[in-house]
């Protein structure tokens, strides 16, 4: 076992038994439960359950323990990971086929062989719980996943043929960019028919209430040199060569284009196969969005690509955080689609001080936003927290005092 895997396995370990003296800390669900409360508003209360630098999927219990605790505290939906490094965290038959596994395989070891995706629909539903799966890692995957091994041509690339860049994750080790992460390119026809194969499998073999993409599903402005790429570019464009310049306006959108292209694909094979399902989307802001990952959601809202839009806003000053809810592109969404803000509450080790996070729920609720999404389910409430975690649990029963539907309509409440 090498080093980081070591290091991976111990932080592991420790995300486990803080699980442990959060949960015998707790005090009863029951002293949080509104007994007979029926929803008096409208509002989107999300959270997103992933498996980087969490354990709650990784517990025999966890899932259990926080579907119970987001339903006492009137929290209405989730959005749990089912494709994140390479992997799937649900029994997947097209995985399998592309990838040799059919699940993420500790967790296969911890559920014993349980359908974990399966539980946790059965789990939520029995507390009306809205399930968004979410395709974390979109179109990323690790450089060393099996994808990249058996499928290299499937890559896209930078000007030197570099394959990889860095990104950043909550609680990576030593808090250094040390994932080399590769991209799959959404131009490549075998990748859209992976991608899709994924997205399909799980809107027909499961009880979803929709399927969500986020910031990673789009490709790095600076790649796109691939052969693929360049070789579908000139035939597009009277055999001319990409400008070397990545930034080059013509060659982005060009680019964007076809992403927007492959999301029109995926809207078309998930709504045929259930017309009223959620194709949602938590992107960065548009401009950000654009410029950094050809990532062009203003014009997927414009074509009714998307369903729903929950925009990541994690600003730690609150002038920045209500900038980009006054935004050109956040406004003209909201005319279109229910919008939701995404509030960061940290992370495990790193949890943001809950009276920001009140205070930016108040603000989201002031501007008429359809509710809130908060990144991510180990900083709501955990045992590492500025405040206790029972501290932490009565903002949220005071904010969410009674229970909300989601949002059936388009357009402003």
């Amino acid at each position: 076992m090498n080093r980081l895997a070591k290091l991976c396995l111990f932080y592991l370990l420790c995300v486990q038994l803080i699980l442990c003296l959060t949960i015998f800390s707790d005090p009863s669900l029951s002293d949080y439960q509104e007994k007979n409360s029926l929803p008096t508003t409208t509002e989107i209360r999300g959270v997103w359950l992933t498996n980087v630098a969490s354990g709650v999927l990784f517990v025999p219990w966890g899932i259990d323990r926080a579907i119970n605790q987001l339903s006492a505290l009137n929290f209405n939906t989730i959005y749990p990971v089912v494709w994140n490094r390479g992997y799937t965290f649900y029994k997947s038959n097209a995985a399998k086929l592309f990838t040799g596994s059919d699940v993420e395989p500790l967790l296969n070891t911890v559920h014993g062989g349980q359908d974990v995706l399966a539980k946790l629909l059965k789990l939520a539903k029995s507390k009306n719980l809205t399930v968004i799966p979410w395709f974390e890692y979109g179109l990323m995957t690790p450089a060393d996943s099996e994808l990249v091994k058996r499928y290299p041509d499937w890559l896209t690339t930078g000007k030197q043929g570099e394959k990889t860049m860095s990104e950043m994750l909550p609680e990576e080790i030593n808090n250094e960019p040390t994932n080399k992460l590769a991209w799959l390119n959404p131009l490549h026809p075998e990748v859209r028919e992976f991608i899709l194969s994924l997205v399909t499998e799980v809107v027909s073999n499961y009880d979803v209430d929709g399927i969500q993409f986020d910031d990673h599903f789009g490709m790095p402005v600076q790649f796109g040199y691939d052969p693929f790429t360049v070789e579908l570019y000139q035939k597009e464009n009277q055999g001319k060569s990409p400008p070397s310049d990545p930034l080059n306006p013509e060659w982005m959108s060009w680019r964007a284009n076809k992403i927007t292209g492959f999301m029109a694909e995926i809207n078309k094979a998930v709504k045929e196969i259930r017309p009223n399902i959620k194709i949602s989307l938590s992107p960065n802001g548009q401009d950000f969005s654009y410029k950094n990952y050809l990532q062009d959601w203003e014009t997927w809202v414009k074509k009714g690509l998307i369903d729903e839009l929950i925009l990541q806003v994690y600003r730690g000053d609150q002038t920045g955080f209500l900038a980009e809810l006054e935004t050109p592109s956040v406004k003209f969404a909201q005319t279109k689609i229910p919008v939701a803000i995404g509030i960061s509450t940290g992370t495990l080790r790193n949890p943001v001080k809950i009276t920001q996070v009140q205070g930016q729920v108040e603000a989201v609720r002031d501007r008429r936003f359809f509710g809130m999404s908060f990144f991510y389910w180990e900083s709501l409430w955990g045992y590492i927290s500025p405040e206790s975690p029972q501290t932490r649990r009565k903002v949220f029963r005071e904010l969410f005092a009674a229970k909300a539907n989601r949002p059936l309509t388009i357009g402003r409440k």
